[in-house]
């Protein structure tokens, strides 16, 4: 049987879990849901979630992304960011779209790809998801080797790193080293609600000058 997307109702906030879901299925309801703004489809080995996130799911996406490619540019780290690309490995069964993701260390080597392929090209360095409304459930990132994976929950920001396979919680990002990220990131995206993004924007890059500075 296959499911069209008519078929398909997400109300804003919601979520979809189907089962016993194959891969051409997957392939196809990527395909029509494509330039459909603001959903978003993970897969792992026959299970499918489709989402349809808020506006706050989205401002504190934007906002978390716009305080790690400071951190980076403060380092003069280069870095490329893919947003929510779909990251997909047929062989391992699994799909996912982060909330953003970025590619640090393997930079260098996806900067000029204008397609990526996940049984050739590495998966990215760092991934984020914003579990406000759902936890995303399925251990793509593990499978498919994301190397780091924030989580933010509206209120705490949680930094995994993988370590033999599996995410294990860690105080500081590896790439962030020496900055309590966990802590400072939170108030950050308070201080944007209350004060507005530029002040809160200008705020957090005079504490990382001045974290690098005294280091």
């Amino acid at each position: 049987m296959q499911v069209k997307l008519k078929q398909i109702k997400v109300s804003p906030g919601g979520q979809l879990l189907m089962t016993d879901v194959s891969w051409p299925m997957y392939e196809q309801l990527l395909e029509e849901y494509a330039g459909k703004p603001g959903v978003r489809i993970n897969y792992s080995q026959g299970f499918l979630e489709i989402m349809v996130p808020l506006p706050e799911h989205e401002a504190n996406k934007g906002m978390i992304g716009d305080l790690v490619k400071i951190l980076m540019e403060e380092q003069d780290l280069d870095f490329w960011s893919l947003g929510s690309t779909t990251f997909k490995n047929e062989v391992m069964q699994q799909g996912v779209e982060a909330d953003d993701c970025f590619y640090i260390e393997n930079e260098a080597a996806i900067r000029v790809k204008k397609r990526i392929d996940l049984t050739v090209d590495p998966p990215p360095d760092l991934a984020i998801e914003i579990d406000i409304t759902a936890r995303t459930r399925f251990n793509n990132y593990e499978a498919l080797g994301v190397g780091e994976l924030w989580r933010f929950d509206g209120t705490k920001l949680e930094i995994n790193v993988l370590q033999g396979g599996q995410y294990v919680q860690v105080s500081e990002s590896p790439h962030f080293p020496g900055l309590p990220l966990s802590e400072v990131v939170p108030h950050y995206l308070e201080q944007s609600k209350v004060e507005g993004r530029n002040k809160a924007i200008k705020a957090f890059r005079a504490w990382v000058r001045e974290r690098i500075e005294g280091s």
